[in-house]
């Protein structure tokens, strides 16, 4: 851990990320149930990359959230942009998923991470299907609602099911061709357009994979994290060279690492498991209180 954020700090840090991930997701849940498409105020950031007020609102309220309570902290966010600093650093996504939320599929959330020393030290994702906020503080464990959550045990591929990413930066005829392979091993395959979200599903045992060749710092930091807490194995580059020019990810259950080795290979990375905590040692923050 970064000699400035001790076990207080982080926790500190993680229960308020958790309140400001449920009001900021239940604010833009609610906003997109009031409103229609014109409301939205959309725009065109490049091809089947959109942006709403609903992104910059939530943002915004994130930040606010955060900062304000820890002012020495810097902010990264995918609509206002920003850099990592020498301390402590926020990477955030107000709405990972925002062409889903746009046309009102539920699969999208709020992606939240906090990065000190080169590593990225607590992940909270909410999760707009279910309203459900799941976190993890590295080393102790991933929960939803503070509930643990655990990868799948799958080991027969016939059983499997992964979900799959695309960006339009990376080849599409590599993508079917993945696709493919993984379809002859017996696998179904998802494509649901909110890396978080999918990340969070490999954590829950919901899905055995989730790849994709490249996506930004601020779509995949909080959920990698909490997949790896959740015992899955996680491969992607470097936490520095993500906040510079994002990559790949791939999160997978341990029983098919062998099944999922090729892919491993074609991206040039590693994946190490969690190694177990005590349960002593595990970190448990208490979901924000709901209203009765």
């Amino acid at each position: 851990m970064n000699a400035a954020f001790d076990a207080a700090a982080i926790r500190a840090r993680a229960e308020v990320a958790i309140t400001v991930a449920l009001e900021a997701g239940r604010e833009t849940a609610r906003f997109r149930r009031d409103s229609n498409f014109g409301t939205l105020a959309v725009e065109n950031k490049g091809l089947q990359d959109f942006v709403t007020i609903a992104d910059k609102n939530a943002e915004q309220a994130i930040r606010d959230g955060l900062l304000s309570r820890f002012p020495d902290d810097t902010f990264m966010g995918e609509e206002s942009g920003g850099r990592s600093g020498e301390g402590g650093t926020w990477v955030v996504d107000p709405i990972d998923g925002t062409t889903n939320y746009i046309r009102g599929f539920r699969h999208w959330g709020v992606s939240i991470a906090f990065v000190a020393g080169g590593k990225v030290e607590i992940g909270v994702v909410y999760d707009a299907a279910g309203d459900k906020v799941f976190h993890a503080l590295r080393g102790g464990g991933a929960f939803k609602d503070g509930l643990p959550v655990h990868a799948a045990a799958t080991a027969d591929p016939a059983n499997a099911l992964v979900i799959l990413g695309h960006s339009r930066k990376t080849s599409f005829d590599d993508h079917l061709a993945l696709s493919r392979r993984l379809h002859e091993r017996g696998m179904d395959y998802r494509r649901m357009g909110a890396a978080a979200i999918d990340l969070v599903r490999v954590a829950e045992g919901a899905a055995d994979l989730y790849y994709e060749r490249h996506l930004n710092a601020w779509d995949m930091l909080a959920g990698a994290l909490i997949a790896d807490e959740a015992g899955a194995m996680v491969a992607m580059p470097p936490v520095d060279s993500l906040l510079m020019n994002g990559g790949p990810v791939i999160a997978y259950s341990p029983g098919l690492a062998g099944e999922f080795a090729f892919i491993l290979d074609i991206e040039g990375l590693a994946a190490v498991p969690v190694k177990p905590s005590s349960a002593g040692a595990r970190r448990v923050l208490s979901p924000a209180p709901r209203p009765s």
